[in-house]
C-alpha cells in the first residue's frame, strides 16, 4: 500500500493504476462500518484508494476537533489488510494553503436537519470531498448511509457539478445490539453505552408501525419519540420524517421516508436513519 501527503501526489499514483478505481474517504478511526466500504469498493472496482483526514472544516467552534481520535497507525494497518493499494493522509495545510477562499456552498438541502444545527458543516464536507474527488479521480466513491444528510448532498453536488465519479451509498453497519457503528461511540461512558441503541430501538418500532399500514411522517415520529422517551439518559435533538431525496419535512402520508434522529448521551451526539420501505435505501 503507497501512503501519500498531497492531493497532487494522490492524483499522480491514481493515475498509474490500471483498471477502476474505488474511493473511500475517511476520517480514520477506522470501525467496520469504514471496512465494509473498503470491502465493497474492493468488490467493484480494480483497485480501492483511501484517505484519512479529519477535515477542520467541518466542525464548529465548540465541537470537538482537538479531541476527535486519531490512531493513524491502526488505520493503516487495517486499510492495507484489506487490500488498499493507495491512501492519502494530508495536513491540513495541504488541503487548505494559505490564502484559501474557495468554496462549495450547498443549497436548500443543507438548511434543515443537521445544517440547521450546525452552521457551515456542510460547507466545509462538500468543499473537502469534492478535493478529495478531484484529486483521486475515482469511476465510484463510497459513503455510508449513517449520514444520510451528507450522502444526500454529496449525490446531489456530483449531479451538479458534473463529477465524473459515481456516488454509491451503502447501508448502516451496526454492532451486536443494533447500535449503528461511529468513531464517536467511543466517547460514551459505559453506561451510555448501555443506553445508547434505544435509537436503534425506536427506529425499529417506527419501521414496524411503516409495515402495519402506517404512513403519515407524524404518526411515525411519534413512535419514534416514545421509544426514545423509555430511555433517562437519551436527549432527543431531533426526529425528522422527510423525503429521501429533497429532506423535506412530511407531516402526512409518503411513499418514501427517510426517517432520522440525532440523540445526545451525555456530551455525545450520536445519528440514526432508516428509510422506508424496508430496502429501498438512499
Amino acid at each position: 500500500m503507497r501512503r501519500v501527503t498531497s492531493p497532487g501526489e494522490a492524483r499522480a499514483a491514481r493515475r498509474s493504476l490500471g483498471g477502476t478505481v474505488g474511493f473511500v474517504p475517511t476520517m480514520g478511526a477506522l470501525h467496520a462500518g469504514h471496512l465494509s466500504l473498503v470491502r465493497r469498493a474492493r468488490e467493484e472496482n480494480a483497485h480501492v484508494v483511501a484517505s484519512i483526514f479529519v477535515n477542520p472544516a467541518q466542525f464548529g467552534p465548540k465541537e470537538d476537533l482537538s479531541a476527535y481520535p486519531r490512531p493513524l497507525e491502526r488505520d493503516l494497518e487495517l486499510l492495507e489488510k484489506e487490500g488498499v493499494a493507495l491512501v492519502l493522509v494530508p495536513e491540513p495545510a495541504a488541503m487548505y494553503a494559505p490564502g484559501f477562499e474557495t468554496w462549495v456552498e450547498p443549497g436548500s438541502l443543507a438548511a434543515r436537519l443537521e445544517g440547521e444545527r450546525r452552521p457551515g458543516h456542510f460547507r466545509g464536507v462538500l468543499t473537502v470531498v469534492a478535493k478529495l474527488l478531484n484529486a483521486v479521480e475515482p469511476d465510484r466513491a463510497y459513503f455510508g448511509q449513517k449520514d444520510a444528510q451528507q450522502a444526500v448532498l454529496i449525490r446531489r453536488m456530483a449531479r451538479d457539478l458534473d463529477f465524473a465519479s459515481e456516488v454509491v451509498v451503502c447501508p448502516i453497519v451496526r454492532e451486536s445490539d443494533g447500535l449503528a457503528m461511529s468513531s464517536r461511540n467511543v466517547y460514551l461512558s459505559a453506561e451510555e453505552r448501555k443506553a445508547a441503541p434505544v435509537l436503534a430501538r425506536a427506529l425499529a418500532a417506527a419501521s414496524l408501525a411503516w409495515d402495519a399500514g402506517e404512513r403519515r411522517g407524524d404518526a411515525l415520529k411519534r413512535v419514534v419519540l416514545t421509544v426514545l422517551a423509555s430511555e433517562p439518559l437519551a436527549r432527543p435533538d431531533y426526529v425528522s420524517a422527510a423525503d429521501a431525496d429533497t429532506l423535506e419535512e412530511t407531516m402526512g402520508e409518503a411513499p418514501r421516508l427517510l426517517l432520522s434522529t440525532a440523540v445526545r448521551f451525555g456530551a455525545t451526539r450520536l445519528l440514526d436513519n432508516v428509510v422506508l420501505p424496508h430496502g429501498t435505501g438512499l
